[in-house]
């Protein structure tokens, strides 16, 4: 079958790779549409810890049911969307039901091939229904406004806060969709990007250039000098690690979404004198994955606006090199 894949380091081709045989427990899956996120391009880098060439990435994908074992709540021609994860099911946090911070947490995509490929073999367990008032470019966006909900969720955010996000990215983005619809009052999204500053404003966003603004002065002006209620760090920068203490209020919470490439210096003393509590956030629960869907499928989110392009697999090489340019691209999607 024909795959995207990742061969070495700033290299991804269009290949191909043996159609996957169903085992027991498993659906094979035919791919309808996959998007590249900020962990495919850490694979794409060469810089991800795990993923180990060559690979079809793609975790964030939905497709139909192809084939599946008599005897499953599942059948051929199902529109399913794909949770990732995989856990051990024996470590702590899954005897606790926290399965999204398994001690050995993989992810179809990385661990093993993803959607970039025309089919995939997935645990039944990992597959959800797709409502027939969902589209297949909402529904390959699933993942993403998971992690959203899922962020959003382990924060202390409440109606009427003030909340500064740290980068405009899908996921920043996502962020601010969710904590608006949360109820947060006024939020400031910074990034360097103009293009993805327009489309925060165009979702209702006060967006700051912090390559043209100073972030923290904008977010006190913007709080009467008090400082952001909640901050959500999604930028992965030294300078946001910096910014977000100096924004944030007294007894305020920092919550960082972001996975740093090099370890950030934070001013705990800081940190200190203000009471500030931090809390990080990893995946998603099974749970937060359902009310992606249902948020998507009953209309009280629409995600379309943060597609910029929908690609043919032969141009996965191409989707790879407009996610390199945050000026022309946001969320590219793959249909192979």
């Amino acid at each position: 079958m024909r795959a995207g894949l990742f061969l070495k380091a700033n290299h991804v081709e269009e290949g191909e790779l043996d159609k996957p045989t169903v085992r027991e427990g498993e659906a094979l899956l035919k791919v309808s549409l996959a998007g590249i996120c900020g962990t495919d391009m850490m694979i794409y880098s060469g810089k991800h810890p795990r993923a180990k060439a060559p690979l079809a990435m793609g975790h964030e994908f939905c497709g139909v049911v192809e084939e599946v074992r008599a005897g499953s709540d599942f059948a051929p021609g199902d529109r399913v969307v794909v949770e990732p994860t995989i856990s051990c099911g024996v470590c702590e946090a899954c005897k606790a039901g926290q399965f999204h911070v398994c001690r050995t947490l993989q992810l179809i995509g990385i661990d093993k091939h993803g959607g970039f490929a025309e089919y995939v073999a997935v645990p039944l367990n990992r597959l959800h229904r797709i409502p027939d008032s969902l589209s297949d470019e909402q529904a390959a966006l699933t993942e993403p406004l998971a992690v959203a909900i899922h962020t959003v969720r382990r924060s202390a955010l409440q109606v009427g806060n003030s909340v500064v996000i740290l980068g405009a990215g899908p996921i920043g983005l996502l962020i601010g969709m969710i904590a608006k619809l949360s109820g947060a009052q006024d939020i400031l999204i910074s990034d360097i990007s103009p293009y993805r500053l327009a489309k925060a404003k165009e979702l209702g966003f006060i967006s700051v250039n912090a390559a043209e603004e100073d972030v923290v002065a904008a977010t006190m002006a913007l709080t009467g000098g008090k400082g952001a209620d909640v901050v959500f760090e999604v930028a992965g920068t030294q300078s946001t690690a910096q910014q977000m203490v100096e924004m944030i209020k007294i007894q305020g919470q920092i919550v960082v979404v972001s996975v740093f490439k090099t370890p950030p210096a934070i001013d705990l003393a800081k940190m200190h004198f203000k009471e500030i509590s931090l809390t990080t956030t990893r995946c998603y629960s099974s749970s937060d994955f359902t009310a992606a869907i249902q948020m998507m499928a009953s209309g009280k989110i629409d995600l379309s606006t943060l597609i910029s392009h929908q690609l043919e697999l032969s141009e996965i090489t191409y989707g790879f090199e407009l996610m390199k340019n945050s000026e022309v691209s946001l969320k590219v999607l793959i249909k192979p």
